[in-house]
């Protein structure tokens, strides 16, 4: 057997005790729409977090939003 690249985390460790056996499909969907509202709930939390601390306000995502950040193309 093939060694992995990257060990697993404690999540998938986890998660392969947990589910070690098989669902249904409908579980299976349940399942991963629950991860999904989870990591997404982290992910609105997190961002909720910054725009506090960095104080931002619509001005300032306005004006990021009309900033060209991208790096230009060098001629060759």
């Amino acid at each position: 057997m093939e060694a992995l690249a990257r060990p697993l985390s404690n999540l998938q460790l986890e998660l392969l005790k947990t589910f070690s056996h098989n669902l249904s499909d409908q579980d299976l969907l349940q399942v991963k729409t629950l991860l999904a509202a989870f990591f997404a709930e982290k992910s609105i939390e997190s961002a909720n977090k910054v725009w506090d601390e960095e104080g931002w306000n619509p001005d300032k995502v306005d004006q990021l939003l009309n900033t060209k950040l991208r790096t230009p193309y060098q001629q060759k």
